[in-house]
């Protein structure tokens, strides 16, 4: 029963194939030694204009960010902590804090320096949590952080 569901999955996804040209798709973008398969006319990650390209933040993304220590080691939801490490690159190369037990939800925080955030703790569970730091350079994880009951 199903190889014949296959079969005919199979001979329709066959029929429906020619209908979409590759070639069209190929058009739109080009191969760039490095850097893989990019678009024509892409925009700027700040506008497309000229003189806004030049302003364009170089981001090294060779430098691996790394967390040293966060102080304290356990705090409250609406607390700040500070975050220190090494290779956080520049404020306009960060890209922000996350908290595992917080999911996807924007995480408050303000760049000191390249060795430095200050953090606020997200409002969730009590319980162990780990903290990541986003730089151009990858992801740093902390040890486990026990954020605290209100």
């Amino acid at each position: 029963m199903v190889p014949l569901i296959l079969s005919s999955l199979l001979v329709v996804i066959s029929l429906l194939l020619p209908s979409f040209s590759v070639h069209a798709v190929a058009e739109e973008g080009v191969i760039v030694d490095g850097a893989g398969y990019t678009l024509h006319d892409a925009e700027s990650i700040k506008g497309h204009d000229e003189q806004t390209v030049e302003k364009d933040p170089i981001c090294d993304s060779s430098k691996k960010p790394t967390i040293v220590s966060v102080e304290p080691d356990e705090a409250k939801p609406g607390q700040t902590i500070m975050i220190t490490g090494e290779q956080f690159g520049t404020k306009d190369c960060f890209r922000g804090v996350t908290f595992s037990a917080a999911g996807p939800t924007t995480i408050d925080y303000t760049y000191v320096n390249d060795t430095s955030i200050k953090a606020t703790v997200p409002d969730v569970r009590p319980g162990m949590s780990f903290i990541d730091v986003i730089a151009s350079g990858g992801n740093a994880r902390s040890k486990a952080f026990l954020i605290q009951a209100k």
